[in-house]
């Protein structure tokens, strides 16, 4: 990673606040899993980690993060909330059951994992967020799985989204969310950025590009994604794959190799439907 720059590894998700493009994924590793593979992955170069509270793995990430070493200054930490907590009191008990859980006193992105629209309580939390913010408690708010009417109804209320964290990959490209990002200044985050099968990685589109540049296709794959500006979280436990993972900003694909790679969308909507899953 050495002589590659801030501009090139993060992106800005507010002013003064810079993300990492690639981090570590931790769904669905528990317990010492969790732990082991935050330590290797510190140890490997990372210095984002993303959990939540679902994932029931926050105190295991601590633990990790504490057998690390690292100051707590270095590393940027991602965490999201439950719908119970869709108010904007709740939001200060989601946050501080979270810090209490990760060992921190502040976090650097809290999440609204899922909008819950039956609930109807979305907006309420993303005010919550905003007032930690303004208190100082976490320095970047934002949310996940939220389609455009869930995010046009957070900006009717005055509020501007930093980042949605959506399910994204090659062939689940949603041209339209993505669309609707790129005109309101909303980075996107990408979970499952290889997919959940993995079936477009031996696609020439990705296949080919691996075998010219000598590197892996999920390394294709993920290049694809920091080079269109998006914040990657694969998941990996192995040490061999973190360090691959990783290693994307010591080449770049051509606009012909982007193009194609684009190009596989299929049109398949994520895996789960916003407007009625959620927990």
């Amino acid at each position: 990673m050495s002589g590659i720059t801030d501009e090139i590894t993060t992106a800005e998700v507010t002013p003064g606040v810079r993300i990492p493009l690639l981090g570590l994924g931790t769904w669905p590793l528990m317990d010492e899993n969790a732990t082991a593979a935050v330590v290797q992955a510190i140890n490997n170069g990372y210095r984002h980690i993303d959990t939540a509270e679902n994932y029931r793995n926050e105190a295991a990430v601590r633990e990790g993060i504490r057998r690390s070493g690292i100051d707590r200054e270095d590393l940027f930490l991602t965490t999201k909330f439950n719908t119970r907590w869709h108010s904007r009191s709740g939001v200060r008990d989601a946050f501080g059951a979270a810090v209490k859980r990760l060992g921190s006193d502040y976090l650097d992105l809290f999440l609204v994992h899922w909008p819950n629209p039956q609930q109807g309580r979305f907006v309420e939390a993303c005010e919550g967020l905003q007032d930690l913010v303004d208190n100082g408690s976490i320095r970047a708010w934002g949310v996940s799985n939220f389609k455009p009417a869930h995010l046009r109804l957070v900006q009717d209320a005055g509020l501007a989204v930093p980042l949605n964290q959506i399910q994204l990959d090659p062939e689940h490209g949603q041209a339209g969310q993505l669309a609707y990002h790129r005109e309101h200044g909303i980075l996107t985050g990408a979970y499952s950025p290889l997919g959940r099968n993995g079936g477009f990685l031996n696609h020439p589109a990705v296949s080919g590009p691996a075998r010219e540049l000598g590197k892996t296709k999920a390394q294709i794959a993920l290049r694809w994604h920091v080079q269109h500006g998006r914040v990657a979280v694969p998941k990996s436990a192995d040490s061999h794959r973190q360090r691959e993972n990783l290693d994307v900003f010591s080449f770049a694909l051509t606009q012909q190799q982007m193009a194609a790679i684009d190009a596989l969308e299929t049109g398949a909507p994520p895996r789960l439907d916003s407007d009625t899953y959620f927990h």
